[in-house]
């Protein structure tokens, strides 16, 4: 494990956190993360991964690529989408994690930081597609616990598992950096 990795165990220990858990062992998988209720999740998220030793990914609109900007949020494993074209932005994902070795895929099925009731199921298609298995990932700012969670068997629908999920997540009984933001149903 390198120096950056300890320096982010580091820093989220003294910002209060705790890491619950390690990464998955699977060389391709998806981590939910929820609740997304503030960019400050995906601080927590890349400190916790690189935490571990591990470099996650996530899905940032390609407008946020720009000069010095872009370079930045690859390095760090953000992957740029065009969020126009839903079944585009899928394709390309899978395609992205189909060319790659290892590739921890971080995504947040609420899809924006507003409260939403009925959550994408993107990543539903992604794993399906890609033969990965899902892990319900988390960062509670109330207790400020933050893990990649246990696994979750997917079955051929999409809708009645991503409320079965839902459902799980309620149960954890998470709080969002702004809880007003996070709701489950």
């Amino acid at each position: 494990m390198s120096i950056w990795h300890k320096c982010c165990g580091r820093i989220l220990r003294l910002m209060g956190w705790t890491v619950d858990g390690e990464a998955p062992k699977e060389k391709k998988c998806i981590i939910l993360g929820v609740p997304h209720t503030s960019i400050w999740d995906f601080v927590i998220s890349y400190l916790f991964y690189y935490s571990l030793g591990q470099k996650g990914h996530v899905m940032i609109k390609k407008e946020m690529f720009f000069w010095p900007l872009g370079p930045i949020l690859r390095s760090v494993g953000c992957i740029p989408v065009d969020r126009s074209n839903a079944a585009e932005l899928v394709r390309s994902v899978i395609s992205e994690m189909e060319r790659s070795d290892q590739f921890h895929l971080c995504i947040a099925p609420e899809g924006t930081r507003k409260p939403v009731r009925k959550w994408k199921m993107g990543y539903h298609t992604i794993a399906r597609e890609v033969g990965c298995p899902v892990y319900l990932g988390y960062f509670d700012w109330g207790t400020k616990h933050v893990g990649a969670g246990s696994k979750v068997e997917l079955t051929d629908d999409a809708r009645a598992d991503t409320n079965r999920i839902q459902d799980l997540y309620e149960q954890m009984q998470l709080k969002g950096k702004h809880p007003e933001l996070y709701v489950t149903h």
